[in-house]
């Protein structure tokens, strides 16, 4: 378990954090931007869930998946660097990308299947999980950024459950919207 007695340590004043296994890194560095997403991504489903707390199936899934962005929180914080550490750390497992698959199937099967894109919108939650989903995407992008740098390496479980996580969130967002009823459509070229 983490146990966090003091809150500040005055150690990031120079602009470095700490990786859960001792190096420092900038703030700024692209792994420590993926996981600072990630965080940012549970946040906003920390948010969308004040709108689900009377969807009970559809909000035990955003609990589970709040503690899962913990466990790719600390994978991420976790470099894999071929050695052999102390303790076994963290990694997100295939059957956690599973269990979203099994999830986003199971939301999916009261929808109707689209008939244009969908604008972000509708009703709060699902305002809040388009946000959530948009900001899984960016973390998405940062971390096969990271992936293709030397050295740095991101696990191809990992990768699958942030794409499939934006997938849940997407259909996620759609069920809260009356089951897809309530969506906003896209309308090409409506404006013109």
């Amino acid at each position: 378990m983490v146990k966090l007695n003091k809150i500040y340590t005055k150690t990031g004043d120079d602009g470095t954090t700490g990786l859960a296994t001792g190096p420092r890194r900038l703030k700024s560095d692209l792994r420590v931007e993926a996981y600072g997403t990630i965080d940012e991504t549970n946040s906003f489903i920390g948010l969308a869930r004040q709108h689900t707390q009377e969807l009970a199936t559809l909000d035990a899934m955003l609990m589970r998946i709040q503690n899962d962005l913990f466990d790719l929180g600390a994978d991420l914080s976790t470099p894999d660097t071929g050695e052999t550490l102390a303790y076994e750390p963290l990694r997100i497992i295939a059957a956690q990308v599973t269990r979203l698959e099994t999830e986003i199937d199971e939301l999916n099967a009261d929808l109707d299947p689209l008939r244009s894109f969908v604008l972000p919108g509708g009703s709060g939650a699902a305002a809040t999980l388009h946000i959530a989903r948009t900001v899984a995407r960016r973390a998405e992008r940062l971390m096969v950024d990271l992936a293709r740098i030397d050295g740095e390496i991101v696990s191809s479980e990992a990768l699958a459950y942030i794409n499939r996580l934006s997938d849940f969130l997407f259909v996620a967002a759609r069920w809260t919207n009356g089951k897809g009823k309530s969506d906003v459509l896209w309308l090409p070229g409506k404006n013109r």
